[in-house]
């Protein structure tokens, strides 16, 4: 899928009153980037699922999807198809996986096995599978609250990221790290962040190490690409344009993906950013930004093999922005009352998974007994994962104050060197440890 380059609005002339006569006029023109993958695609008509409904797509411009640009086209053969048989199947089992142990996650929160709060992926599934699995190991993922899935798509045991949730000790992160915080340095996701923002310096600085690895300590196959998700109610805070910025002027191999979901926890998109197109924010930079249907897994695909191919590559950062729709509440605890029920149903008619099984089942790529066998596997792997979390141990409570970086003398140890959780009584009178 080939790109075609929007044009821009140039910034307005310096008038001659306030540029010094011995000066010469800028010549830089920072959207001339040398890439026709530079704005969004093209303009797009409405979906006609739309039609005749009450409810309007948030964006101005909305999406077609791939099946829709296939048809157009009238590809006759698997020769032209998007993907491969084994690349349909891979994307097949990484959305089901993700949809199966999110929603085995409800029925574990409802039941206590889950505490704090549970943020659900839900519908969201194609951005990351789209992205994740074009990885190599060595690449990194950050992530936001609602990082299950993007811990699950990068390698992550399902076992292990179902423990973490229990809270129990064979969690990837000991049980500390719970919901919101999954991080696994072997399979290199540096973590879930459940304040906003906060992920994009550490995914930035991810993509220096790696650029600086390259070109300083001269380790020539290091050309390893960051993956930064975030939500549209990020895009209007301060790390993310300092990150931008940063990541432009340097030329990071980095790709800053939006998941934009039009909700901000309560807030509509629409009525918290003065431009809701995300994607423009990238050229203000002198970066490319796309705007790409987040509910169609073989679009958004397409998109990261460019941002990521032009990372590794070495030139630069893309931001991408994926207009995708949780299914669920902001989080399990949240009874999504402010949603408009016909926004609602219109974006679960688009179920990224029902549309990507009907693609494969239309192309002849896979029976659709193949892809019962794989749900039906699925299954298996996430039963048995709430199996080996409900059966793992506690973390032992001498961990308590393990990677506290503050000197705990005269609170966490006491006299004797020991630390004080292990004394009965230093919990009691408060809540279990």
């Amino acid at each position: 899928m080939s790109f075609s380059a929007t044009k821009f609005a140039q910034p307005p002339p310096f008038s001659s009153t306030t540029t010094r006569s011995n000066e010469k006029p800028l010549s830089f023109d920072p959207f001339k980037t040398g890439t026709s993958f530079l704005g969004s695609t093209r303009k797009l008509r409405f979906n006609s699922l739309c039609e005749n409904a009450q409810f309007k797509p948030h964006h101005r411009s909305a999406v077609v999807a791939v099946s829709e640009l296939v048809k157009e086209k009238k590809l006759k053969s698997n020769a032209n198809l998007l993907i491969t048989k084994e690349e349909g199947l891979e994307l097949y089992e990484d959305m089901v996986l993700g949809r199966a142990f999110e929603d085995m996650c409800a029925q574990m929160y409802y039941r206590g096995k889950m505490f704090g709060f549970v943020h659900l992926y839900n519908g969201q599934e194609a951005v990351s599978t789209g992205f994740i699995k074009l990885l190599k190991k060595e690449d990194s993922v950050i992530s936001t609250y609602r990082d299950h899935v993007h811990a699950v798509s990068k390698g992550v045991p399902a076992r292990a990221v179902m423990s973490e949730l229990f809270g129990k000790a064979t969690g990837c992160c000991r049980g500390q790290g719970g919901s919101m915080h999954m991080f696994s340095k072997e399979h290199n996701v540096l973590g879930g962040f459940a304040f906003i923002g906060e992920g994009i310096p550490v995914a930035t600085g991810a993509a220096f190490t790696s650029k600086y690895r390259r070109e300083v300590l001269k380790e020539e196959d290091c050309d390893h690409v960051t993956l930064a998700f975030f939500g549209d109610g990020t895009c209007n805070n301060g790390q993310f344009f300092e990150c931008l910025n940063m990541a432009a002027l340097w030329k990071l191999p980095i790709v800053f993906v939006v998941e934009n979901n039009l909700w901000a926890i309560g807030m509509s998109h629409l009525r918290a950013t003065s431009d809701p197109e995300i994607w423009k924010k990238g050229p203000a930079f002198g970066l490319p930004g796309v705007h790409v249907d987040g509910m169609d897994v073989l679009k958004v695909r397409e998109v990261a093999k460019e941002a990521i191919g032009r990372a590794r590559r070495g030139e630069g950062p893309t931001l991408v922005e994926c207009e995708t729709y949780r299914f669920r509440g902001h989080s399990l605890a949240d009874p999504d009352e402010l949603r408009d029920p016909a926004e609602k149903a219109h974006y679960a008619g688009r179920d990224p998974i029902t549309a990507l099984k009907k693609y494969i089942i239309e192309n002849k790529l896979a029976s659709e007994q193949e892809l019962k066998t794989i749900e039906k596997t699925i299954d298996e792997v996430v039963e048995e994962a709430v199996e080996f979390a409900d059966a793992s141990p506690q973390p032992h409570r001498s961990q308590l104050l393990e990677n506290v970086f503050a000197d705990p003398k005269g609170f966490g140890i006491g006299p004797d060197g020991q630390y004080r959780c292990e004394d009965p009584k230093f919990t009691e009178g408060t809540a279990h440890v």
